[in-house]
This record gives C-alpha cells, sequence and structure tokens, in this order.
C-alpha cells in the first residue's frame, strides 16, 4: 500500500488556428509542430510502457479546439505536406553532415527517425486522426481524459455573464461527449481561472472535479487542513485539486528545474536561420520567410551564445537522471506528508502538454522514465488520476476557493491589462446580443438556424483566451488582434442580417467553412437559466 500519490496532468491545448485561404499560413504550423514534437512522443511513451505491461495512470485534458483541429481533414492533409517536407530535409541533413558536419550527425539521424516515426504513427497507425491513439489509452485504463472550455475561454472575466460561462462549459462537454461517448470526470478550468460558483454549472453535468493554482487552496475559506495535498470540496460538492508547487518548479522553471539543463536541446537555434539560403529555400515558407523546422543540432550550452552540438546519448543520460531525483523528491515529500494526514496525501503536478517535447525535448523521455522508475524502484508513492483519488477518499473538507487564475500574480492580470482589456467591451456586449438573438429566435430552422449557429461559433472563437495572452506577452500580437476583431466583426454581420431577415447564404457557407469549429453546435446553449 503506497503512503501517497503522485498527479500528473498533462493539458494539451492550441487556439483554433485553420485558414483554408492560404495552405502555408504560418500560424498553423503551431498544431504541426505539436503533433510531431509532443503528441506523437507522448503516444510512443505509452505505447511502450504499456507494451512493457508497466501500468500507470496519468491524466490528459484535450481542449476542444485542439480535439477539433486533429478530427478536421484539411488539417490533417496539410500535416502530411507538411511532415513529408520535413521527411525530405532530414533526409538531406543526413547525407549532408555526414561529410560537412560530423559533430551534428547523430543529431540529423536521430531527426529522420523523428519524422519517419512520426509519418507511420499518425498516418499508417491512427489513419490521421491522434484521437483513436488517447481514446484507446483511456478505454486500456491508462489515461483519465477530461477536457476545458469550449474556446478556452477566460471564464473570470467573461463569466461576469454566467450564459457565458454555461455555454463554454455545456459546449465543451457535449463535444467530449460526441467522442468519447460519455461526460468526462473532470474539467480544466481555462488557465486556472476559477470563478466562485462556475462549479454549479459542473455539477450539472456530473463532473467531479477541476483544478486550481496553489493559492486558489491555500486561501479558501475556511483554510483547508491539509493544504493543497488533499481535495476541497466546494459547496456544490465538486472537488477542487491545487497545484503543488514544488514538483510544478522542478518542471516549469527554465532557470531552476530540468529544462534548462546545458545538456538538453537548445529550442532557438534552428538550421533554417544557419543554413545557406538556396539551400533551405524549398523546406521555409514559400515567400522565403525563415521560419523554425524544427531541425535544432544544438544544446543549452549556457547563458551565452556560442552553443555546443546537441548530444543526444548524453541528453537522454539526463533525463534519467532528473527522472530519479523527481521521484526521489516525491518520495521524501509523500512521507513526509503522510505522518500528519489521516489520508493518502495526494501531490498535484499539472502542466501544459506542449511543454515535453516541443519546449523541453527530452520531456517525453523524461516521463518515460519517470513512470518506469516509479514502478521498479519504490513504494512511496503510485501514480494516480483525480477520479481514482476521489472514490477512494470520497469525503473532503467543505471550503470554497476564491476568484483566482495561475499565470502573473494570479489574479485576472495576464487577461486583463493595458495590452488587450479592449476586447471585453465588445464579447460582453457581443453576449448581449446573442441572447437577445436566442431568446427572440427559439427553435429556429433552416437558414435561420445556421446563421444562429455560425453567430455562436464565431462568438466563441473571439472569446478564446489565447488572443488576450498572446496580446500580454507581445508574440504575434497583430495575429491575435485580426482574430479578436475578425471574429467580432462576423458576428456583428450575423446579428444585424438575422434581425433584418437579409441573411447573405453565399457568405455565411463561406464562414461555415472557415470557422467550422463545433459541427452540431446549438446556439440555444446561451439561453441559461
Amino acid at each position: 500500500m503506497p503512503k501517497g500519490y503522485v498527479c500528473l496532468v498533462l493539458h494539451a491545448h492550441l487556439p483554433y488556428v485553420r485558414h483554408p485561404e492560404d495552405e502555408h499560413f504560418l500560424e498553423e504550423k503551431w498544431l504541426y509542430e505539436a503533433i510531431t514534437e509532443t503528441y506523437i512522443p507522448l503516444i510512443k511513451v505509452f505505447e511502450r510502457l504499456a507494451n512493457d505491461g508497466i501500468k500507470f495512470r496519468l491524466t490528459l485534458s484535450l481542449s476542444p479546439t485542439l480535439m477539433t483541429m486533429l478530427t478536421d481533414p484539411l488539417l490533417q492533409d496539410r500535416y502530411i505536406k507538411h511532415l513529408n517536407i520535413l521527411r525530405e530535409l532530414a533526409a538531406r541533413e543526413v547525407v549532408r553532415t555526414r561529410k560537412e558536419q560530423p559533430e551534428v550527425h547523430q543529431c540529423a539521424l536521430m531527426y529522420q527517425e523523428l519524422f519517419e516515426t512520426a509519418y507511420k504513427t499518425f498516418h499508417y497507425e491512427y489513419k490521421n486522426n491522434l484521437l483513436n491513439a488517447f481514446k484507446k489509452f483511456q478505454d486500456e485504463g491508462y489515461l483519465e481524459i477530461i477536457t476545458c472550455g469550449a474556446t478556452h475561454g477566460y471564464l473570470p472575466l467573461l463569466g461576469i455573464q454566467k450564459q457565458t460561462s454555461y455555454a463554454q462549459i455545456k459546449t465543451a462537454l457535449d463535444y467530449y461527449k460526441e467522442i468519447f461517448g460519455r461526460y468526462p470526470e473532470g474539467f480544466w478550468l481555462p488557465e486556472c481561472g476559477y470563478n466562485p460558483g462556475d462549479d454549479e454549472i459542473l455539477k450539472k453535468f456530473g463532473v467531479k472535479y477541476f483544478f486550481v493554482d496553489t493559492h486558489g487552496i491555500l486561501f479558501a475559506t475556511p483554510r483547508p487542513k491539509y493544504g493543497t495535498y488533499a481535495p476541497i470540496s466546494c459547496p456544490s460538492g465538486v472537488c477542487a485539486f491545487g497545484r503543488d508547487v514544488e514538483s510544478s518548479k522542478q518542471v516549469w522553471s527554465a532557470n531552476e528545474g530540468y529544462p534548462g539543463d546545458f545538456d538538453y536541446r537548445e529550442f532557438y537555434r534552428d538550421i533554417a536561420y544557419d543554413l545557406d539560403f538556396e539551400y533551405i529555400r524549398p523546406y521555409i515558407h514559400p515567400k522565403g520567410i525563415r521560419t523554425d523546422t524544427g531541425i535544432k543540432c544544438y544544446r543549452i550550452t549556457g547563458k551565452t551564445e556560442y552553443k555546443q552540438p546537441y548530444i543526444p546519448e548524453n541528453a537522454i543520460k539526463k533525463a534519467d537522471i532528473h527522472a530519479g531525483n523527481f521521484m526521489f523528491n516525491r518520495e521524501r515529500q509523500i512521507e513526509y506528508l503522510a505522518r500528519y494526514m489521516d489520508r493518502p496525501p495526494i501531490v498535484v503536478s499539472p502542466y501544459d502538454a506542449e511543454l515535453f517535447g516541443h519546449w523541453w525535448f527530452e520531456g517525453p523521455i523524461w516521463l518515460e522514465y519517470l513512470i518506469r522508475k516509479a514502478k521498479f524502484d519504490q513504494n512511496i508513492f503510485d501514480f494516480i488520476t483525480p477520479g481514482d483519488y476521489l472514490e477512494m477518499v470520497p469525503n473532503n473538507q467543505p471550503c470554497r476557493p476564491p476568484m483566482c487564475s495561475w499565470g502573473y500574480k494570479g489574479y485576472n492580470e495576464v487577461w486583463l491589462e493595458g495590452s488587450n482589456d479592449w476586447i471585453y467591451r465588445h464579447l460582453h456586449n457581443a453576449v448581449e446580443r446573442m441572447t437577445e438573438l436566442v431568446i427572440r429566435y427559439p427553435g429556429a430552422k433552416g437558414i435561420l438556424r445556421r446563421a444562429l449557429n455560425q453567430a455562436a461559433r464565431e462568438l466563441f472563437l473571439a472569446q478564446a483566451s489565447d488572443w488576450a495572452f498572446i496580446m500580454k506577452t507581445g508574440t504575434m500580437v497583430e495575429y491575435a488582434k485580426r482574430r479578436t476583431v475578425d471574429h467580432i466583426s462576423r458576428f456583428t454581420k450575423l446579428y444585424h442580417d438575422i434581425k433584418e431577415n437579409t441573411i447573405d447564404k453565399d457568405w455565411l457557407e463561406k464562414m461555415e467553412y472557415f470557422d467550422n469549429i463545433f459541427p452540431n453546435i446549438d446556439y440555444e446553449v446561451f439561453n441559461f437559466k
């Protein structure tokens, strides 16, 4: 019997980016990079563990926007084309480095294997749909898959209109049910943004738990007896699990955590910027824009512009060491906690899934080593999911978390400050108009219903927390602004066309094709009572 448990949570999310009008749209590469570097490597980890008979439990949050993109035939086909370009480039790099750069030849061979494995896994094993893989591992008892808000809308700010929180949550849960056949056990509140009362909405659909950042538990009322090491029960009966600071920092922090180790791959050094332009030109943007290929052949080395070649063997050894260190720290942490608790402590360690493989290239192999070591090298803790823990410990301290989020300062500031505060008056006004349409046109049919459903889609897409986040961080700001403005503009046109009975069928069909998220959406979801 273990003394306690570790709950690993990977939140997989990307904003909805789909541009049929441009086959080479730069931001679509966010998805392709994540598939190649994160989702497929994680799937291969799960496969190897399962094939070796190693039982594990991991919580995976799949956002509805990501699930929609992973099932989109247009994006699936474009990913295959993208991957074929990388396969060709990798093959050329193997030849070139053998003669010109022998110090990175092993690295070139590594990328060739990575891209070939990605192609076989994506195209042949899972028929271009990675949700088939995740569903298989859930059905086999390895994963507990949950979801989050429909378009990752930031509920503490959007939720001043409760119909928004209801619409974001219900649409997400209904879409999850379409894919997995039932509602999920848990829910990832976008950006861990908890708005008091939203748990009542989760309760309506049988959701048992959600996550908050550390201070969401520590500042709950009354103060929880066991801090973040046991869930608390909200007034609704839905439980909140809090993020553990210590285990999070070891993995999150590039300065103090594992990803900053000097033997690990340097993310910010790509061959697209190092090699001769004419050589690399066929493998970057057709307009000649040098964009990352994903082939990065140098290691972090140190806080210096001078970078030494990446040596895969050394990086793998470090991942092994770091997995052992993480396990050791959890053993000591749980041994200590177990002395003072009347129930097994649970250490909740949530991370963005895309950290593993994309930002931290060695993340997936670190995860595999950790699970293997925990299975064979210790008996202090076991891996568990929140749903499993609540079955084992159903009675938890009643508390009410405060409004909170993760991110800078932990209370909204990332999504509400000078760079992005202008969006909310437009979003709130659009919700008022959407609610007006729902009340005015109940049970609509035909083209009117199609227009109302498309208005809901455009509103959802405008509400994505990603746009405010990008504006705050200062990366791709113009794109984020344009996405917000475009969706609000399209919603506004639909609003007026519907009210004036002047629906433009050709334009509506175009928008249905461009912004085709949630094929079975129901506009009446905004009628919250």
